[in-house]
């Protein structure tokens, strides 16, 4: 699922918990904007860690080793 996908589903979750007032037999819209909503998040959370995993990059082995000294030799 994409960002902007998993950004409809909680919005359509939103508008038909927070916003329908239809009456549909044997259909509770409710329950079917919390699920929406709940699918949503699930997604982007998904999402964004698995963006944030593939832009880590570890540095390539052939990538010289520098060692830094921090020892400063201050004379008063």
């Amino acid at each position: 699922m994409g960002m902007a996908l998993t950004i409809a589903l909680i919005a359509v979750g939103a508008i038909l918990t927070f916003g329908v007032n239809w009456d549909i037999s044997g259909v509770n819209l409710d329950v079917i904007g919390l699920i929406l909503m709940a699918v949503g998040f699930i997604g982007l959370a998904s999402y964004v860690a698995i963006f944030k995993r593939r832009r880590v990059q570890p540095p390539s082995p052939a990538a010289p080793v520098v060692e830094e000294n921090h020892r400063h030799q201050w004379r008063a």
